[in-house]
Formats: structure tokens, sequence, C-alpha cells
């Protein structure tokens, strides 16, 4: 199975760091990359690193991830309750999937307790801040090796 992982990033994501740093903290979109990077190297990974806000572009990426790539992370951001076709479209994919969130969903508002992007993921990161990105692609590397 291919060690590239896809790590992908939904709406206002692009603004991690300047965007309510009480919630999300300081790190930006660019020191999780990094973070990711270094995480990947560590694992034995490859890594492909996107953010967009136009759900059809992380669309596009996850049916690109279905030719190349053996996991997804994802924070889809406001998606994360709304898109039925981020959903189907990580249900067209054979590999791990693992959702991140930055903040604690389940300590907020109410609408953002319920995920589609759960209902495929084989694990959910919440409320570890921007680590949640690391260990995500920790457990991706572990299941990746359980199916060698």
């Amino acid at each position: 199975m291919s060690r590239l992982v896809y790590v992908l990033n939904g709406p206002n994501l692009n603004l991690l760091g300047k965007r309510q740093p009480e919630i999300y903290g300081r790190e930006t979109l660019a020191d999780v990359e990094a973070d990711c990077l270094k995480a990947a190297a560590a694992l034995g990974l490859q890594l492909r690193f996107h953010q967009s806000n136009r759900e059809y572009e992380l669309i596009d990426w996850i049916h690109e991830a279905r030719e190349t790539a053996g996991g997804i992370v994802i924070n889809p951001g406001a998606f994360t309750h709304t898109s039925i076709a981020i959903l189907d479209a990580l249900n067209a994919f054979d590999g791990v999937v693992i959702e991140v969130h930055i903040s604690n969903v389940h300590k907020r508002e109410e609408f953002r307790h319920k995920s589609y992007v759960s209902l495929r993921a084989d694990g959910v990161m919440a409320g570890f801040g921007t680590q949640g990105y690391t260990l995500a692609l920790q457990r991706v590397a572990r299941l990746l090796d359980q199916k060698t």
C-alpha cells in the first residue's frame, strides 16, 4: 500500500494563527505543514499538503488520492457539518481516513457536533490543537503498517 498521505484543509484554515487564536491557537498553516513534513519523514510517509476554501477542490484532491495515496488526513473546516459531497468522495477512497479538528468541536456550538466526514473516518482527532495533525499521521502510519 502506498505511503503517500494527502493532508487536506478546508475553508478558513488559510487564516490559521490570525482567526480566533483563542480557539485555534497562534500556529499558522505553514507551521502545521512544516510539522507534518517532519513527522511524515520520521514515519516513512510521503506528503501532499493542500488547503482550499472551495469544496470542489477538496473533492478533486480526494479523487486524485484514490489513484496514488494510502491515506488522507482531512480537516474539512465548516464543510464537516454540511458536505455530503465530501463524504461521498471519501466513501470512494479505499485507504485510511483520519478527520482532524483543532478545537474540541463537542465543547462548541451544537451544529458543530454533527460530522458527515466522521461517517467515513477511521478515526477522529479533536481538541488536540495543531498537534492533532501529527497524531493523525502517526495513526495513518500505524494502520498502513498493519495492512502490509
